[in-house]
């Protein structure tokens, strides 16, 4: 998903797509630790996009954008 269309998302939808995006990065967790995982830089990425959708959060709130 483009960042301008994550923006553009509403407080609701992107609580959950946070909320989805902290399961994956323990599931992919899960699998690091069981062997399992192929691609390991699979977590660095999801990690940037919870980073991500934190700062829009926090842009939000503060009134930035």
């Amino acid at each position: 998903m483009k960042i301008e269309e994550e923006r553009s998302l509403g407080d609701e939808e992107m609580h959950a797509r946070l909320d989805e995006a902290y399961e994956e990065l323990f599931n992919l967790r899960f699998r690091l630790a069981t062997r399992q995982l192929v691609n390991h830089r699979e977590i660095p990425k999801v990690k940037k996009r919870i980073a991500r959708m934190k700062t829009f959060l926090r842009e939000r709130e503060l009134g930035i954008r």
